[in-house]
């Protein structure tokens, strides 16, 4: 294990040090913020199409969020499990199994992104039968869904990447890109629908380019770094010994993931049965009901990191203190 010399170019202070309380919030704030940007964003293609395209366009795109989710949220849970075996070694300090977790985590998302992208193009045209899509929707849905699955790598390795400079206690450089890429998202949007008329495409083409971009400034960032957690191709491998821990802890999130999207298509399916305008009505209430979750979603997400540096880091006692304040944040804290 190589000696721990400080951190020349590392992407945050590290979550092991100071104050609980601010500790907590600092990180998760940004995550709150990247959120609530992600949930306009979504906001932002639903808008769009339901002013400048026809219904069924808009119920086509506003419902398809548990297939979306039945597809990649499987391999997202296991990026999760990566964060957290990431970050119980950078806790640690151990720099060498640093450099291997994030290298097969890095490259396990290369892989997920291959399969998510046959299953997507495969099971899509199937599953969308089998939730009663009605035909005045079905052809809106399967451009959609064909275009967004031919380009959802991007969506997965953004997401690898953003779990990895998060293990590492960077939230920040994240919500900068996604900063980026929602700007970028609402003005092709308009482009390509408003302007192209290119429809439910035009959407799918906006979502996919811009998760691009957010991918291509994460890998950007984390090659750029100076330090030992910076991202070498040279160094891509699985490594066993760490895949095995990576699976262990993102299997039971990935396994979640994908119950609960069972779950919500089954309900999804009933709705699509009373036809375009209850799917629109669904679609966009659900798009709101997203924004009451944002602040126990950053919470949740906030909490892997910091537990696991500081189990990493041997201090068992102030990971249990911070898993305490974030179920009771009304507790009485001390700097």
């Amino acid at each position: 294990m190589a000696l721990f010399k400080g951190r020349p170019g590392a992407q945050s202070p590290s979550l092991t040090e100071g104050s609980i309380v601010r500790g907590i919030l600092s990180f998760a704030l940004p995550l709150f913020l990247g959120q609530l940007l992600q949930q306009l964003y979504n906001l932002a293609d639903a808008w769009v199409l339901g002013n400048f395209a026809d219904n069924g366009a808009f119920a086509a795109v506003s419902s398809g969020g548990s297939l979306t989710f039945l597809v990649i949220g499987f391999f997202n849970g296991i990026a999760i499990g990566g964060g957290v075996v990431i970050s119980r070694y950078y806790g640690a300090k151990d720099e060498e199994n640093v450099v291997r977790a994030i290298h097969t985590n890095f490259l396990f998302g290369i892989i997920a992104s291959v399969l998510s992208t046959v299953v997507g193009l495969l099971l899509v045209p199937q599953l969308l039968l089998l939730m009663n899509t009605p035909e005045s929707v079905l052809p809106y849905s399967l451009t959609y869904f064909r275009i967004y699955f031919g380009g959802v790598f991007t969506v997965i390795l953004y997401n690898i990447c953003m779990a990895i400079m998060r293990s590492l206690g960077d939230s920040l450089h994240p919500l900068y890109y996604l900063i980026i890429s929602s700007i970028l998202n609402m003005a092709l949007d308009l482009l390509f629908v408003a302007v192209f008329d290119w429809g439910v495409a035009g959407a799918a083409i906006a979502t996919v380019l811009t998760q691009g971009i957010s991918f291509l400034l994460c890998l950007w960032r984390m090659c750029r770094l100076t330090d030992y957690t910076r991202l070498d191709f040279s160094k891509l491998r699985v490594y066993p010994g760490i895949l095995s821990q990576v699976i262990r802890q993102g299997l039971p999130t990935g396994v979640q993931n994908s119950v609960i999207s069972i779950g919500n298509l089954v309900v999804q399916s009933n709705i699509n049965s009373f036809g375009e305008y209850a799917m629109s009505g669904h679609g966009a209430y659900a798009k709101i009901e997203g924004l009451v979750f944002l602040p126990i979603m950053a919470m949740s997400m906030s909490l892997p990191t910091f537990i696991s540096q500081n189990l990493g880091a041997r201090q068992y006692g102030r990971a249990k203190q911070g898993a305490v304040f974030a179920f009771s944040p009304a507790w009485c804290w001390r700097s």
